[in-house]
C-alpha cells in the first residue's frame, strides 16, 4: 500500500518524514492553500523561477536512492505553470484537483512526456460524498494513471468505494488519521493502491508530526 504525505513544504521536515519510508510526498501548488509551496524569483524574466526545495528535488545519485516520489498538487492552473513546476521541482506525478477537462489532461501529458519528464504520471482527484459520485471516474479513466477518491461524507464511510468498477488504481484521502488505521487494514478492493494523509498529522500547517506518522505506519504496515 502506497502512503502519500501531502501538504508538505519545509525541507527539513520532508527529510525527516522521508526517513520513515514514506512512498510519496505531496507538494501543494494551489495558490490559496495555507500549505502552498512557493518558488523563489530568479530575478530574470527569461529564466524560470527555481525551486525553494532544491535539495529535495536533487537527482544526484547519493540523494536519488532515498528520494520519495514527488507529487505536485494543482487545481485549474495554467498548463505553463504546471510545466514549470514539474521541471523545477522534478515532479514525478501531477495531481489535478479542479475541473480539468480530458482535453486539458491529454494536452498536458503530451507537453510533459517525453520532453520535460518522460513517463510522468497524472492523478485526478474526485470528491466523493455519496455512492453516485464514483461514476465521475468514467470521464477520466482513459487518460489518467491514478484516481484520488477524496471521501467527504459525514461518517467517513469507505464502503461507497465498492461501487468503483474501473481499471485505474486509486488512492483514498479525506480526514484520515491514526484512528482510521484498523479500517485501512480491513479495506479491500482490487484497484486500491494507497492513501493520502495530511492535516491530521500536523503540528502546524504544512508541518508533519514525525512521531505520529511513525506510529501510524507501524499500525498500517
Amino acid at each position: 500500500m502506497i502512503i502519500m504525505v501531502c501538504g508538505m513544504r519545509d525541507a527539513h521536515n520532508i527529510h525527516e518524514v522521508s526517513q520513515l519510508g514514506i512512498d510519496w510526498i505531496g507538494l501543494d501548488f494551489q495558490a490559496k492553500s495555507e500549505r502552498y509551496v512557493s518558488q523563489i524569483s530568479s530575478c530574470a524574466g527569461i529564466i524560470p523561477d527555481y525551486s525553494s526545495l532544491s535539495d529535495l528535488s536533487s537527482n544526484e545519485p547519493s540523494q536519488q536512492s532515498k528520494r520519495p516520489i514527488l507529487c505536485g498538487v494543482f487545481a485549474d492552473d495554467m498548463p505553463q505553470n504546471i510545466v514549470t513546476r514539474v521541471f523545477n521541482f522534478k515532479l514525478d506525478i501531477v495531481q489535478l484537483n479542479g475541473e480539468e477537462s480530458m482535453v486539458m489532461v491529454n494536452n498536458l501529458r503530451h507537453t510533459l512526456d517525453p520532453d520535460i519528464h518522460a513517463g510522468i504520471k497524472i492523478m485526478k482527484r474526485l470528491v466523493i460524498t455519496k455512492r453516485e459520485d464514483i461514476e465521475k471516474y468514467k470521464e477520466y479513466e482513459d487518460g489518467i494513471d491514478y484516481f484520488l477518491f477524496d471521501i467527504q461524507n459525514n461518517s467517513n464511510d469507505w464502503s461507497v468505494l465498492k461501487a468503483y468498477d474501473g481499471k485505474v488504481p486509486f488512492l483514498v484521502s479525506g480526514n484520515i488519521g491514526t484512528e482510521e488505521a484498523d479500517e485501512i487494514k480491513r479495506f479491500t478492493h482490487p484497484q486500491f493502491y494507497g492513501i493520502s494523509i495530511n492535516e491530521k498529522f500536523e503540528t502546524a500547517p504544512a508541518v508533519k508530526d514525525v512521531t505520529l506518522l511513525k506510529d501510524f505506519l507501524e499500525k498500517t504496515r
